[in-house]
């Protein structure tokens, strides 16, 4: 019989060994024998807890997306902020160590290309967008008049996601990524100063 618990330690080692996969040769060569490699399993334990390749991937992605929101949750939990620093604390979620590390940063890159043609993924990012929309829209209705939120929340996912876009591909990119959490932050602080005067509150 197997032990209490060895279900998710498997199944968190497959993840892990899927993001070590893709890190070390790129979505498209990574294969139920590279991973079943890296985890030091049989390939057989993939298609018993997931089902196949496809069905792991996902499961990675949903574990990015959980640790991603889990950072926030871990930075606001039991505070009173203010909604300026609730949004520096979404900017620091979006560039955590885990975030920004090279399993991580492969994956999120291949994710986004084959989101394009698979259905699965394509959820999984659409979900990954509204989540930061949401939150960010959060806190500067808090700040502004619901149209300039608005925009604001748009301009400031673009910064986030294109920042840490251009990080990822930088041949540098442990500097390029601590600089881009910064800029963001001055993205935000610089357009709360000019829309400033215009403030529900």
């Amino acid at each position: 019989m197997p032990k209490i618990g060895m279900k998710p330690l498997r199944k968190q080692q497959l993840i892990d060994a899927t993001l070590d996969s893709v890190a070390q040769f790129g979505l498209q060569n990574t294969t139920i024998i590279t991973i079943s490699r890296i985890a030091g399993l049989s390939s057989g334990i993939i298609s018993h807890y997931f089902g196949g390749k496809q069905q792991l991937v996902e499961a990675t992605v949903k574990h990015l997306l959980e640790q991603l929101k889990l950072a926030l949750l871990e930075r606001v939990r039991g505070q009173h902020l203010e909604p300026t620093d609730r949004l520096m604390m979404i900017i620091e979620a979006n560039f955590t160590q885990l975030q920004r590390s090279k399993p991580a940063t492969k994956t999120w890159l291949s994710f986004w290309a084959q989101s394009m043609h698979e259905p699965g993924l394509a959820r999984l990012q659409n979900i990954n967008s509204k989540r930061l929309h949401s939150n960010l829209l959060f806190s500067f209705r808090q700040l502004l008049n619901d149209d300039l939120a608005l925009i604001a929340t748009k301009q400031a996912a673009a910064m986030i996601d294109g920042f840490w876009l251009r990080s990822a591909l930088s041949p540098s990119p442990e500097e390029e990524f601590r600089q881009a959490e910064q800029f963001c932050k001055k993205f935000i602080v610089d357009l709360l100063k000019q829309y400033g005067e215009i403030s529900c509150h």
